[in-house]
């Protein structure tokens, strides 16, 4: 079984819902069986390379107040608390992720655990230490405490290696009728769309399997 995974660095719900998928493959028993695929998808690709505190960001996108922001935070962080997470969202930054998108999709030409075990460490990273994700610094520390080589890593950051695959992503996520993240898609068959409890997760991944007999 393949599950390609449509998703962004920076969404709260990305997270939350990787936590639901690997809750629910763990509960049918199936993780070592499933490869999953991130593909990229930026919720805003024209974001500054330059960052600014999420909360600033969010008041202004729709606009409220800073304290209202801060409510909207709370409810995604409460959700989080409910899968183990410790967001601190009020901590965040925001910028654009394009790179840190290519980061992961080399990590993943190399070995799809790795590119996933880098997600973690990215995911973590952003919403549970506050820490930055869109500098060649960042994404390079970060790659290094996943386990790829630094310089490696630091080298492709300087190119321009995967940058149409990132827009290729994002159009065939757009095929598949996504205009949101997260997007799972089990075996270019079944979808799943948004952070959905663990139970739907359950129903897509036993058609999908009943399916393949």
């Amino acid at each position: 079984m393949q599950i390609e995974v449509w998703a962004d660095v920076v969404c709260p719900w990305c997270y939350i819902g990787k936590r639901r998928l690997q809750s629910a493959l763990a509960e049918r028993g199936i993780t070592d069986e499933v490869e999953i695929v991130h593909r990229a998808f930026q919720l805003d690709p024209t974001a500054s390379t330059t960052t600014a505190p999420t909360i600033d960001h969010l008041a202004e996108k729709y606009g409220v107040s800073r304290e209202e922001a801060l409510a909207m935070m709370a409810n995604v962080t409460e959700v989080a608390a409910g899968e183990g997470l410790d967001y601190h969202l009020d901590r965040t930054t925001t910028g654009n992720t394009r790179d840190a998108h290519r980061l992961v999709l080399w990590a993943q030409e190399q070995d799809s655990g790795a590119a996933q075990l880098l997600l973690e460490v990215m995911y973590a990273a952003y919403f549970e230490q506050g820490r930055g994700v869109f500098t060649a610094e960042d994404l390079v520390g970060l790659a290094e405490e996943a386990g790829l080589d630094a310089d490696a890593a630091q080298a492709m950051l300087a190119g321009t290696a995967y940058l149409d695959q990132v827009v290729q992503d994002q159009v065939l996520a757009r095929t598949f009728g996504a205009t949101g993240v997260p997007f799972f898609v089990i075996d270019r068959a079944y979808g799943v769309s948004g952070a959905q409890p663990v139970e739907v997760f359950l129903s897509a991944i036993d058609q999908a399997r009943a399916a393949s007999g």
